[in-house]
């Protein structure tokens, strides 16, 4: 009887134990459903606060929807401002914020009145206001797209605009997935600076500014403002042409130099560029054929302002140079008194092309590119102008010595060294050809005023006088390139 009575004591014990089990788990169910639709409630609540802010502060963000997108890649959560900052970047993103003068920047680009080291200290600890953190967030991702985009495209690129990187047009470059794909990393500054140009002209620069921005500015050592800030602008000028090219040619304008580099070789050859009554301009584009003893279409004003009056005074001017005439139909047109005089009354109807010959303006060769300018690169024959330390006697056009050598080495870097001989003959014959490249090199022609050579800064003459109006835009007035 009293096992019986023990057994049943057992067994409600179990059925009470059990039933217990049943109801904390039910409970543990529902308030862990409960905490995780909180939770999930949290966070929707806390991303809409994040996408509010951004459109908020639109009107003072530099790259709004460049800002968009890097917060819509991580469902709209803070990036840098978090009380594990351990875990964060946000430390060497202020201090990349205090460096950009070593870049040439102005740091006045990068919201220096709301990110700083007193603004964000508080937002670190645990009872910070969200709001607060994610304002400073929003300023700080702006501002370090800001930083990729002025090293890789440069503030005043031509191009590339703030409109067109905003916009949905693809590049080659994104800054938001150059900036996602830093973050984390064990070299977040590095990788994110690598976003500048790795042109070694680019680099001497770069090396240097950073080396009187950095180490000098605190020493002895005083260095002349004007010329950080020639350099920074040429550093500029220099993320204007960031394409990443391994083979290319560069013509300088103040240098007065053609540079055919490939990898760490360069050829370097003497040019003469335009006059500033008329500038070359600057461009890029490419070299798609040579052409030897080619025909040359005088420009229009070059026909209006000099030809005519030449041919005015002396009616064999054109044959003794080796022009002729054209109207609209191409056809070629005698030079008998009555059409010079038809010529004179309308200038407009016509123009001159000069053939091939020892006195041929674009000489024995010419390197043949789309440009809206209507400008050449050739030969010339006037090559005592190559002796001259100053070279700007052109209409626009560039002139280059040696141009037999530089059409050569195109040839022989593009794997046709067995055309060369054929070159080369009709060079000497005055015969004209085309030999096309089977890859077309990139051009481009620079405004480079300063360079580093062998630890140096050398300064070319600003002869179109562009550096003030850049310098003016990159640094007005009241805003010191060189300050602590």
């Amino acid at each position: 009887m009293l096992s019986k009575n023990f057994n049943q004591s057992v067994s409600t014990v179990k059925a009470i134990f059990v039933s217990l089990t049943l109801v904390c788990a039910f409970l543990l169910v529902v308030n862990t459903f409960g905490f995780a639709v909180r939770t999930e409630d949290t966070v929707k609540i806390d991303s809409l606060s994040l996408k509010k802010k951004i459109f908020s502060l639109r009107p003072k963000l530099n790259y709004p929807n460049l800002v968009d997108r890097f917060y819509q890649d991580r469902f709209y959560k803070c990036a840098w401002v978090m009380q594990d900052t351990v875990q964060s970047d946000v430390w060497t993103s202020m201090l990349l914020m205090d460096c950009v003068l070593q870049f040439g920047l102005n740091r006045n680009d990068f919201h220096p009145d709301q990110l700083t080291y007193d603004a964000l200290q508080p937002l670190t600890r645990p009872k910070a206001k969200l709001q607060e953190q994610e304002i400073f967030d929003i300023y700080l991702t702006d501002a370090l797209i800001t930083l990729i985009n002025h090293l890789h495209y440069g503030k005043f690129n031509p191009v590339v605009t703030t409109e067109r990187l905003e916009s949905k047009v693809s590049l080659n470059f994104d800054p938001v997935t150059h900036l996602e794909k830093a973050i984390g990393h064990s070299n977040f500054m590095s990788n994110v600076t690598s976003a500048q140009p790795q042109a070694d002209m680019y680099k001497m620069l770069q090396d240097y500014l950073h080396l009187v921005k950095g180490q000098y500015i605190d020493d002895c050592y005083e260095f002349p403002e004007g010329d950080a800030r020639k350099m920074a602008i040429n550093m500029e000028r220099l993320r204007w042409i960031n394409t990443g090219d391994r083979y290319f040619i560069q013509i300088n304008i103040p240098s007065y130099t053609l540079k055919l580099v490939k990898d760490d070789r360069v050829v370097i050859f003497k040019t003469v560029v335009g006059k500033p009554s008329s500038p070359t301009p600057e461009l890029q584009s490419k070299v798609k054929y040579i052409t030897t003893s080619p025909d040359w279409k005088v420009p229009h004003k070059i026909f209006t302002t000099e030809l005519l009056p030449k041919i005015w005074k002396d009616s064999t001017y054109l044959i003794h140079n080796h022009y002729s005439i054209y109207d609209r139909k191409q056809n070629v047109v005698p030079l008998t008194k009555d059409n010079i005089a038809a010529i004179k009354a309308n200038p407009n109807l016509y123009d001159a092309r000069q053939s091939s010959g020892c006195d041929n303006a674009l000489g024995k060769v010419v390197f043949r590119f789309p440009n809206v300018f209507d400008i050449y690169l050739h030969d010339t024959p006037e090559q005592k102008l190559f002796k001259k330390q100053k070279r700007s006697f052109s209409h626009g056009c560039i002139r280059v010595e040696n141009a037999g050598l530089l059409a050569e080495l195109l040839l022989r870097n593009d794997g046709v060294s067995g055309q060369v001989p054929a070159l080369k003959t009709s060079m000497l014959n005055a015969t004209k050809k085309d030999f096309h490249l089977k890859n077309p090199v990139p051009l481009k022609i620079t405004y480079i005023t300063c360079e580093v050579n062998e630890g140096q800064l050398r300064v070319f003459p600003d002869i179109y006088h562009r550096d003030p109006v850049l310098e003016s835009l990159m640094f007005p007035i009241d805003n010191k390139l060189l300050k602590k």
